[in-house]
């Protein structure tokens, strides 16, 4: 009797999760589809000037923006945190990933505004002042080295878990053919690990994509399809900060339909991350 009521309890702690994000996605729907309908999905989606005080929407400016600044992430962050894992997993002694761990753990704590402000005191200035770089130093290059550096906890972790859970048999067996330890990590555990791996890179993106105040503070937040790294940015998520103190009407549902927009792209990224994951236990 006491442990069906637990197991009940339990259950409703977890649907009222799930409930809760039915509420948000509801919400979200009811504020944002109006804009959707009376302009059209893909001239929003399209559309290349965003102007609310004379009703045009467009939000492609913003997904470039984020499309920019994740890619430059992710192409920043992966190799790093990818060799961050090998290094703590394979190589490294029990008394050094004692220690590192939990170092690299705790840059997943540190909040985002703090991210922010390092990065206008030090990245953008060293940004602006180098010849070779040039601009006002507040762009895509400065919002994707600041998320990389984000999105490495969450890459880390995933992976050295997923490096962790192959089976020590295939490492025994790939030495017994000959194979050095470097070759067994390229040519047997890390092929083993790969769908963990990817799960890990796809939950970095969704923090990359999701990221917001410290994207704020360093990428510029020009409404403009950016033509390079070195241009102003503004991501999906800086748009519904920065503009949703004030509007009101069908501003205020343009950047509802912004979240609807991001909350797609954050569900999609997730359920891939949970494919993954799932492809790897089968």
């Amino acid at each position: 009797m006491r442990d069906k009521l637990i197991e009940r309890i339990l259950l409703l702690c977890a649907m009222s999760a799930v409930g809760t994000l039915a509420l948000i996605a509801l919400f979200i729907a009811r504020e944002g589809l109006p804009v959707f309908v009376n302009h059209g999905v893909l001239n929003m989606i399209a559309g290349a000037t965003w102007a609310p005080t004379k009703g045009q929407f467009g939000l492609l400016p913003m997904i470039a923006g984020s499309a920019m600044v994740t890619v430059g992430a992710l192409l920043m962050g992966v190799p790093l945190g990818l060799a961050c894992a090998v290094t703590l997993a394979e190589l490294a002694s029990k008394k050094w990933r004692r220690l590192l761990k939990p170092m690299i753990e705790l840059l997943a704590g540190i909040p985002s505004v703090v991210y922010g402000f390092i990065g206008m005191e030090l990245l953008v200035p060293f940004i602006r002042e180098q010849a070779w770089l040039g601009g006002s130093g507040y762009s895509a290059l400065a919002a994707s080295i600041l998320l990389a550096i984000m999105v490495l906890p969450t890459i880390i972790g995933i992976s050295i878990d997923a490096i962790e859970a192959v089976p020590r048999a295939y490492r025994d067996g790939s030495y017994a053919l000959g194979a050095t330890q470097w070759q067994t990590i390229v040519g047997v555990v890390l092929p083993a690990a790969r769908t963990g791996i990817v799960a890990g890179v796809i939950l970095g993106m969704g923090r990359a994509v999701g990221e917001t105040m410290a994207v704020i503070m360093v990428a510029g937040n020009s409404v403009l399809i950016p033509g390079s790294l070195l241009d102003p940015v503004r991501t999906l998520t800086a748009n519904i900060a920065l503009e949703m103190g004030y509007a009101s009407g069908e501003h205020e549902q343009a950047l509802f339909a912004t979240g609807i927009v991001l909350f797609v792209v954050t569900l999609g990224l997730n359920a891939l991350a949970g494919r993954a994951r799932r492809t790897g236990h089968t």
